[in-house]
């Protein structure tokens, strides 16, 4: 168990793993050596590629890495969901969302730690002035973007990343949300918990981070999980205009 980070606390890694044995060894020493500090926490759904038993191997060998066995792929957001509530039930701090494939750097994990000093979420954002993306084709960039500058329009959130998945939440954020509400999945689960967040008054910050492609396995990104967000963002920014017009100051 860490003794944490003064400015933040204990801190929880949460790193979702779903057929990442060929990643799980490489990003848990990565954290480790980046952030001795933090703790990390492997939660796989039931991999069948024998990511859960890697991760018990890691666990074993170091006090400071933990795994949550899931009995079924159910999904990003639900697995996210189970680390926040792991977290806040052995007393963390803050938790950290990472991906287990290397996009996130664990080398940027300080800047995000720095920066939640006077912020309450801190994103790891590719589209601030001195973030980066490597090795995504074109389409993939412009839709990127466009769903970003679409959700910062419909919503109003001053996020120019609100889809990134590299990111720190302070547990009063967590707290105050109704986990039990977050149903969304993919990428629309992290604007879902960017637009609550936002709408209960906590303090944002985003942290330039250079996002690499995957190197090995396979992407979960789908069309489905695209039409997701872009059908809940436009529902929710519609309810929120209505209830500025109803004079309903929650938005």
């Amino acid at each position: 168990m860490s003794e944490g980070y003064p400015a933040v606390g204990r801190v929880l890694v949460v790193i979702p793993t779903y057929n990442e044995v060929d990643n799980v060894r490489q990003i848990t020493g990565r954290v480790r050596a980046a952030a001795p500090d933090v703790d990390i926490l492997i939660a796989d759904d039931n991999s069948p590629d024998g990511t859960g038993a890697v991760a018990d191997e890691l666990a074993a060998a170091d006090k400071q890495v933990h795994v949550l066995h899931r009995t079924d792929k159910q999904g990003l957001g639900a697995a996210y969901i189970a680390g926040f509530r792991w977290a806040r039930e052995h007393d963390y701090d803050a938790v950290v969302e990472m991906d287990a494939d290397g996009s996130h750097a664990p080398e940027e994990l300080p800047k995000l730690l720095a920066a939640a000093a006077d912020a309450d979420v801190v994103v790891g954002s590719r589209w601030v002035r001195g973030g980066q993306v490597v090795d995504w084709p074109m389409h993939r960039l412009v839709l990127s973007r466009g769903a970003n500058f679409y959700t910062r329009m419909m919503l109003g959130m001053p996020l120019h990343d609100a889809t990134a998945g590299y990111r720190l939440y302070r547990m009063a954020v967590l707290d105050k949300i109704d986990l039990s509400a977050v149903e969304s999945q993919g990428y629309c689960f992290q604007v879902d918990l960017s637009w609550r967040a936002f709408r209960a008054g906590f303090r944002f910050a985003e942290v330039p981070i250079r996002f690499v492609e995957r190197e090995r396995g396979v992407s979960k990104m789908s069309s489905s999980i695209i039409g997701e967000a872009m059908w809940k963002v436009a529902v929710w920014g519609t309810s929120s205009r209505l209830a500025r017009l109803r004079g309903d100051k929650r938005r």
